[in-house]
């Protein structure tokens, strides 16, 4: 299609969401007035830019409702166990195994990886925080290295590929305009692949002071912040500790802290065998609908185990919270995703109240297959390219907003640079959400500084060398082997 005045606009509206996101500022307002000024161009008409706006916003909220509905339902059940103390009673037993700082540090990593994996890192760094992190700093591990192993098991390895929930995949793919499948398989790869070598610098380097306070552990000295962080986590855990409950309460608890990490083992268990033995996986729509039908049953038996009376105005309490939770989160991404959804043609005749005989614009797509000649044919340019877009889009402290932009970069990308949109969809992934999530002091990892006690920027600072190699490094082989 030949470019129009509105593609430019479309370009000059890009870059100035990418530059907007450099500053740590929001994107919302300019990505509104770029779909407003795109489809007036575009439409030759006021009123079409009107519509526009809103069209974009109903077509992107119709995308991604399966990802605010999944959301929803994880975190309506995550209160529910909350309200028979299951939460804590899951945790509880691996305190008791955390003998010194080598072991901790691995039961640590592996506890914040899968309770993140279901749950997502924000609602799980409390209970980390509040239940494990104690044991594994009295037990020898420096405090500052529990905080980098929590924010990296969690808020990156855990969240970039959100394998279980599959929120930001789908959002990836979605916007590059490709199936799910691919995209959640290989961030997968490469989220493991950052976060292990990400967690084993890390390890190096702490190594003999983890060493020195195993030996020493029954009378180690603590250093100031780890004092200042013991008393607030002896306060913590007085304000949290369990009340006299009723005997029915704590059955039910001990009963549901068994139930719920099985019932989502088998989850996992069963997605993992159902791919391998020839099926799909029920990745990215199916993954979704299947752990949260668990999740809702899961919801409804803890409810009425804790609210027999009043469990029908309880389960409207717990998905109440949990939309409110879902919205607080994802919510700024839905005028985003409508924007950068006009850079596929899937989206626009939607948009632009387009008719089904009438040629569909691609914003973005056109743009790049008109430059393509001007553009370097080489899948290690394209694959870092999008890594260094997606770290810039993350600067914002989210992550997720920046993957409308990348997914769409990866559709685009792709066509005559020798790899699969897949691919790059899955990298951008990785920059967006490590750097929104571990690398910058005013994003999530805001919420682990504080319950430790620690200096936000100092902990992102520690958190750069092993994250940015760690991405380097997956990304190599990303463009490598696929």
């Amino acid at each position: 299609m030949e470019l129009t005045f509105a593609h430019w606009i479309y370009v000059l509206v890009t870059l100035s969401v990418i530059i907007t996101m450099l500053f740590r500022k929001g994107v919302v307002l300019p990505v509104l007035i770029g779909t407003f000024l795109v489809a007036a161009f575009y439409k030759g008409s006021l009123v079409s830019g009107f519509q526009a706006v809103f069209n974009a916003n109903l077509v992107a909220a119709r995308e991604l409702f399966s990802i605010f509905l999944i959301i929803t339902l994880m975190i309506a059940m995550l209160n529910a166990l909350k309200d028979l103390g299951a939460d804590q009673r899951m945790v509880a037993p691996i305190q008791k195994v955390m003998v010194n700082g080598h072991v901790s540090f691995l039961i640590l990593l592996g506890a914040t990886y899968i309770i993140s994996l279901f749950f997502w890192p924000t609602p799980a760094v409390p209970l980390i925080c509040a239940l494990l992190v104690p044991a594994a700093v009295r037990a020898g591990l420096p405090l500052m290295t529990a905080a980098m192993v929590v924010c990296i098991a969690g808020q990156g390895m855990a969240l970039s590929s959100d394998y279980i929930m599959q929120v930001a995949p789908m959002l990836s793919a979605t916007a590059a305009g490709i199936e799910t499948a691919p995209v959640t398989d290989k961030a997968l790869v490469l989220s493991l692949i950052t976060g292990l070598s990400a967690l084993l610098y890390v390890y190096i380097r702490n190594y003999k002071v983890i060493k020195d306070n195993s030996l020493l552990k029954s009378n180690r000295v603590f250093n100031a912040e780890e004092k200042a962080y013991f008393s607030a986590s002896e306060e913590l855990a007085a304000a949290i500790e369990e009340p006299e409950l009723a005997k029915r309460k704590q059955s039910y608890g001990k009963f549901f802290a068994v139930l719920v990490p099985l019932s989502l083992l088998a989850v996992m268990i069963y997605m993992f065998t159902n791919k391998f033995t020839g099926g799909t996986g029920l990745e990215g729509g199916d993954g979704a609908a299947f752990i949260g039908g668990v999740a809702v049953i899961l919801l409804i038996l803890a409810t009425l185990a804790m609210n027999r009376i009043h469990a029908l105005d309880k389960v409207s309490d717990h998905l109440t919270d949990g939309f409110v939770f879902a919205f607080k989160a994802m919510a700024p991404v839905i005028p985003i995703a409508g924007f950068f959804f006009m850079g596929s043609s899937d989206f626009t005749g939607a948009i632009l109240s387009l008719g089904e005989d009438v040629a569909k614009p691609a914003f973005l797509f056109d743009v790049i297959q008109a430059a393509q000649s001007y553009i370097p044919q080489n899948p290690f340019l394209a694959g870092f390219g999008l890594l260094i877009v997606g770290i810039v889009t993350g600067l914002d402290g989210s992550g997720f907003s920046g993957l409308p932009l990348t997914g769409a970069l990866s559709g685009a990308l792709a066509t005559g640079n020798g790899i699969d949109p897949s691919t790059l969809a899955a990298i951008g992934q990785m920059g967006a959400i490590w750097a929104g999530g571990t690398i910058v002091a005013w994003s999530s990892l805001v919420a682990i500084a504080g319950f430790l006690k620690l200096s936000p920027m100092e902990l992102a600072r520690k958190n750069f060398t092993p994250v940015i190699m760690g991405l380097f490094l997956s990304t190599l082989v990303a463009v490598l082997i696929w």
